[in-house]
């Protein structure tokens, strides 16, 4: 009849066997440890020798009651450990034969603290996980910012107010704009909103997030009030996307509005215009 259950963790094969060196002396050391002299049967020029009163064993320990000579041979075979083991079948071990914390869900640094920026994946090897979203930055305009012309002309948003900028990319008093820090290339989310005010009527407003100054690589936005005059107001207009940056690129918001008659006074309404940013995690 076959065998039935699981395979047994220890194989029947023959039992470990040290071979000794011998001198003129009573203390030897043994290749693995045991309990006492009991757990090892000693044989010395072929003839077994009684435990406790020839010899006597602990840990690695093997100390006997009278010296060997060189010319002596002398081993003993380990009764209580077998040479081989088998692994368990795939599949065979549940969630109740691991004990609690023998798995570590972070990789050990150089010097044995647990990184927790890292996970075991089912290939044993180990990547990084989760990530701070940063760099990440918000700037506002804290000032109005008037227009000149009718809006034919595109204008940077003064923006010289930092809400948060956590790895110091953004620059609020000279040229107001990202610059994507060393080491931090990759997909950012951005968005911005322009906020127009017109003493007089107009037709759209219009917005820009450029890229290192280029029109060809920038997130644009537009609104327009078709046939019909918006009166002198305000107007809010948002702009999202994604964009993949370089260290050293750069972003800026550019925006106009477009008034009609030409005569009113267009501006960038105080603490209405806004730009932000943040690194995806890839």
């Amino acid at each position: 009849m076959p065998f039935i259950g699981n395979q047994p963790a220890l194989s029947y094969t023959s039992f470990a066997k040290q071979d000794f060196t011998t001198s003129a002396t009573t203390s030897y050391t043994l290749d693995n440890p045991v309990a006492n002299e009991n757990e090892i049967a000693l044989f010395i020029n072929f003839v077994r020798q009684e435990p406790t009163t020839a010899y006597t064993a602990s840990g690695t320990s093997l100390t006997l009651t009278s010296a060997t000579a060189s010319s002596d041979d002398m081993y003993c075979v380990f009764l209580g450990k077998a040479v081989q083991t088998v692994n368990p079948p795939n599949g065979s071990v549940g969630a109740s034969q691991i004990a609690d914390s023998s798995i570590a869900l972070g990789k050990l640094s150089a010097t044995g603290t647990k990184d927790s920026t890292t996970f075991l994946r089912g290939d044993n090897t180990f990547a990084s996980a989760g990530g701070t979203n940063t760099p990440a930055f918000r700037a506002i305009n804290s000032t109005t910012q008037n227009l000149s012309g009718n809006g034919t002309t595109f204008t940077k948003v003064i923006l010289d107010t930092e809400q948060y900028d956590t790895d110091n990319g953004y620059d609020p008093t000279t040229n107001y704009r990202f610059t994507v820090p060393s080491g931090q290339a990759g997909k950012y989310f951005v968005s911005a909103q322009i906020g127009i005010a017109c003493t007089d009527d107009f037709r759209q407003v219009q917005g820009y997030i450029r890229k290192n100054g280029s029109s060809m690589a920038q997130l644009h936005g537009r609104m327009l009030f078709n046939s019909d005059l918006f009166n002198d107001g305000e107007q809010v207009l948002a702009i999202v996307g994604v964009l993949d940056l370089s260290v050293g690129d750069y972003l800026e918001l550019w925006g106009r509005s477009y008034d009609s008659s030409g005569t009113g006074t267009v501006s960038f309404a105080a603490e209405n215009s806004t730009l932000q940013a943040f690194k995806l995690v890839e």
